[in-house]
């Protein structure tokens, strides 16, 4: 795995032995600084077979279309179908040149099918549906004992949100994977264990 930091995202970069998995994307307009990242850890686009979001948020999508024009391939898990153009109209009011997902193009898998999905491309894991943050947030568990959460509020956090039955719902599917170390989009990765 390779950590990705060229704008405000926390980009990964999964390698299995069939491919590569970029797991969230920066924000429009950084795709320069992306090349840069990638050139850096001796990664070519033409090793990324799929991109990942963890939502569709601005800051977890902004250069999925540009990839996809770059020959990368799309996989959406279904409870994101309904959710790949909601930056669309956050684009376009802040008049950001931006080229919509073409979500035809997509490859779409059920949470419940990712394992077997993943393992075609190397990739040990799964993912698992977490809508805590909202109602699209996925995580991509490894066997590995890692764990990518995107936006999900921290775990150490969660002394404060006790009350927030949904995020400790996500939490406690997360740990049933045992997960060793967690990969956030904003904050430096954690140790759990």
């Amino acid at each position: 795995m390779i950590r990705l930091k060229y704008g405000n995202t926390n980009t990964f970069f999964v390698q299995g032995g069939n491919g590569g998995l970029l797991f969230d994307t920066d924000y429009v307009g950084t795709l320069p600084a992306f090349y840069k990242a990638i050139k850096q850890n001796c990664i070519a686009v033409k090793d990324i077979e799929y991109v990942l979001a963890s939502h569709y948020h601005p800051d977890h999508m902004g250069l999925i279309s540009e990839l996809m024009k770059q020959g990368v391939k799309l996989l959406v898990v279904d409870v994101q179908k309904d959710f790949i153009h909601y930056s669309d109209d956050i684009f376009a009011r802040d008049k950001i040149s931006y080229s919509p997902i073409d979500e035809t193009l997509a490859t779409v898998i059920s949470c419940k099918k990712s394992r077997d999905f993943l393992s075609h491309i190397g990739i040990n894991g799964e993912i698992i549906h977490t809508p805590s943050h909202c109602d699209d947030s996925i995580s991509l568990i490894l066997d590995d004992g890692d764990c990518f959460v995107g936006d999900l509020e921290p775990f150490e956090y969660l002394g404060a949100y006790t009350e927030n039955a949904p995020l400790m719902s996500d939490w406690e599917h997360i740990r049933s994977f045992n997960p060793k170390r967690v990969f956030y989009a904003h904050v430096p990765e954690k140790v759990l264990f």
